[in-house]
């Protein structure tokens, strides 16, 4: 290719939201089997070290037969990255063919809810406060993007702020939702579905489905083209 057409934006197909439904092979299963079976709890967590920064083809299928054994769900064609962390993993339920970047870090609660739909993808280096957090089906969050689930209440006042009591919200965002890198979506926000939301806004309110919304704090753009909202409808 030529410098003038090194130039040039050019359209190719997408691949991970393309991929077929694929099963893992059954000796991956047997593996998840005799894991939750042969080894406590804080054994497998120890384990998963000992392959959570591998870029090795035994650590991709280590980090998913732990993840499997651990989880409430683990659903088939999962990728999780090197460098990949996390806190209450066995409050997860992880959907068909999920993609987990490198470096990412997801935060559970014993007590928590955190669900990924099939199909999402998550760029590297993001984070999710998951103690209440349900991502749908076919989500794409960008490279660094950040879920905040969680608050200080601040009073009283005469006590430093974070040993106020802690108030989680959920976090809620809805299938085919675009998530822009750097990103932040703040405690309590819900993403309607197929809205979008640029690179670096900062989240402070719900978002309607549909729409595209960017800025610090994120602020409502337009419509997606095609989409014609209710009449009457607000942004």
């Amino acid at each position: 290719m030529d410098d003038e057409g090194l130039r040039k934006s050019r359209i190719v197909k997408a691949t991970h939201g393309a991929r077929k439904d694929i099963s893992d092979p059954e000796f991956e299963l047997g593996l998840s089997d005799y894991l939750k079976t042969e080894y406590a709890y804080d054994a497998l967590i120890d384990l998963y070290g000992r392959h959570k920064s591998g870029e090795g083809k035994l650590d991709g299928v280590m980090r998913r037969a732990i993840w499997r054994a651990l989880a409430k769900h683990f659903g088939h064609g999962a990728r999780i990255e090197s460098g990949v962390g996390f806190k209450h993993v066995e409050t997860f339920e992880i959907g068909d063919n999920v993609f987990i970047g490198a470096q990412t870090f997801i935060q559970g609660r014993y007590d928590g809810v955190c669900q990924i739909g099939d199909h999402t993808w998550i760029g590297p280096k993001s984070y999710f406060d998951a103690r209440n957090l349900v991502l749908g089906e076919y989500v794409g969050w960008g490279p660094g993007a950040m879920v905040l689930g969680s608050a200080h209440s601040g009073v009283p006042i005469d006590v430093p702020f974070i040993q106020t009591d802690l108030e989680i919200k959920p976090v809620r965002v809805g299938d085919w939702t675009d998530i822009g890198t750097n990103a932040v979506l703040l405690p309590g926000v819900s993403i309607g579905k197929g809205a979008i939301v640029g690179a670096g806004a900062v989240v402070t309110k719900d978002v309607p489905a549909f729409a595209v919304v960017a800025g610090v704090p994120a602020q409502f753009l337009h419509w997606r083209e095609g989409y014609e909202p209710q009449q009457g409808m607000e942004s």
